[in-house]
């Protein structure tokens, strides 16, 4: 099962294309931090706007690199059900170790069409699947009741919950009583997320903090909940300054300050106002990522 601080990475642009030598030197830095797995072309890799061969190329750039490092959870979802089992029967073919499907967006399907749509695509795919359920972004929610009877289907195998209810891990895990891998997808929960029956954390932050995510969450597997503590409290205000504005747009701006990409936004995402790089600059020198 998948565990610990697993970074939605971001996808490095240059002139308006993907910029593949910053990208895969991203990844090979997240490799050395410490990160427990990578995933490519999700919403903080600006997935809506990737052009069909962009976001294949991107995960298998991902996939060159950390082959045999880390799992590769690729992103594959898409509000259109034939799309998302083209971009799963892509990474299934490359070597992908499973697939981040979200909730079809912009459709707002009942659950019984969420339900239909997982089924169609676990079936058309032999690829373990982590469901996201992401409600601020996709306006559907799955409920607990339509996550049980998705977790009965052999490959899915897991959820990001980006639903930022606590009460949620609990519920879920009650609901299902099997092995389930339960992730969360905001950061600013990690901890009580995983107080609540959590295995690790889908994350932004991570992106330009990977050694203290994973330093975080290895703590919570040690039992050392003083160390977790004092990790989590460096790491607050850096969450918080990653959603100051729409994300990725103030993650890719710590990337660039950070060196790690020219911070370039594809449209419709647009640079960050003054206030929020202010905001984002203290965040990363109390963290100490920046001196």
């Amino acid at each position: 099962m998948f565990m610990g601080s697993i970074p939605a990475l971001m996808t490095p642009m240059k002139d308006g294309k993907v910029d593949d030598n910053a990208f895969q030197s991203f990844v090979e830095w997240q490799i050395a931090e410490g990160s427990n797995g990578l995933v490519p072309c999700g919403t903080t890799g600006e997935s809506p706007t990737l052009t069909h061969q962009e976001h294949m190329h991107v995960t298998e750039m991902c996939m060159e690199v950390a082959t045999g490092k880390v799992p590769v959870i690729a992103g594959i979802g898409h509000n259109s059900t034939h799309e998302t089992i083209l971009f799963g029967q892509h990474a299934k073919k490359i070597g992908a170790d499973a697939g981040l499907v979200v909730t079809p967006y912009y459709n707002k399907p009942t659950q019984e069409g969420i339900f239909q749509h997982f089924k169609a695509v676990h079936d058309a795919i032999d690829l373990p699947i982590i469901v996201y359920n992401v409600p601020g972004r996709s306006v559907v929610d799955i409920s607990v009741e339509t996550m049980a009877r998705l977790a009965t289907l052999p490959n899915i195998v897991g959820v990001k919950d980006a639903t930022a209810d606590l009460a949620r891990p609990q519920l879920t895990s009650a609901a299902i009583k099997t092995p389930f891998c339960l992730l969360t997808g905001e950061d600013a929960s990690a901890v009580p997320y995983l107080a609540g029956g959590g295995v690790g954390c889908i994350s932004v932050t991570a992106n330009v903090a990977p050694r203290l995510c994973s330093d975080m969450q290895r703590a919570w597997r040690e039992g050392d909940l003083a160390k977790t503590m004092e990790i989590q409290e460096i790491l607050t205000p850096l969450h918080d300054a990653m959603f100051c504005e729409t994300s990725p747009g103030p993650v890719k701006y710590a990337a660039k300050l950070l060196g790690l990409c020219t911070g370039e936004l594809r449209l419709p995402m647009v640079d960050i106002s003054e206030d929020s790089k202010a905001t984002v600059e203290a965040a990363l020198r109390s963290a100490g990522l920046l001196n």
